[in-house]
């Protein structure tokens, strides 16, 4: 499923992020950007130790924030950490907007074209995927209305439910645009 945005399209789709060919993806990130498990466990298997050593040199990040490292051995040349909330530490709405966002802003400052997340935060963040698929799609389509060099934006999603969810609120945006 696809939404054109200008220039720029969002797609969905159902799969391993770690296997797309992508300029970028974004990792679902700790403060500490330790990469452990989840869709950070599988970049630090699938990348190898060179992402988590360039992570130690950054240090950690804020929540809603972003920072950027190589790709290592994976298919996409860099991994956007998105730090998004966990839930009931407040303000989570506009954290995960906020993580969305400033990875949408470094791609752009980085010269990335394409780039794929994942559902931020609903994994051990315990984030419900409903809020996470509305957020997400939001702030991605008022991003991509602006001035960007962005041209593809894949949400990439692990299981067949999460896709349904995002699916669902992409048809809300299509049906506005008609």
């Amino acid at each position: 499923m696809q939404l054109k945005i200008n220039g720029s399209e969002i797609h969905l789709v159902q799969g391993d992020i770690t296997e797309l060919d992508t300029d970028a993806i974004v990792n679902a990130a700790n403060r500490e950007l330790i990469l452990g498990a989840g869709v950070a466990g599988a970049i630090r298997r699938k990348g190898g130790p060179q992402i988590q050593i360039e992570c130690d040199l950054i240090g950690g990040t804020f929540v809603g924030g972003a920072v950027m490292t190589t790709g290592g051995k994976l298919k996409a040349r860099h991994v956007i950490h998105a730090v998004g909330p966990r839930m009931g530490e407040g303000g989570e709405d506009e954290k995960l907007r906020n993580a969305t966002l400033n990875s949408l802003k470094l791609a752009d400052a980085k010269g990335v074209r394409t780039l794929a997340f994942p559902a931020i935060s609903t994994g051990v963040f315990g984030f419900p995927v409903d809020r996470c698929a509305a957020i997400m799609l939001a702030t991605t389509v008022e991003y991509l209305r602006g001035v960007t060099q962005v041209e593809k934006v894949v949400f990439c999603l692990f299981d067949k439910e999460t896709l349904s969810r995002f699916e669902n609120e992409l048809k809300n945006f299509q049906n506005k645009k008609r």
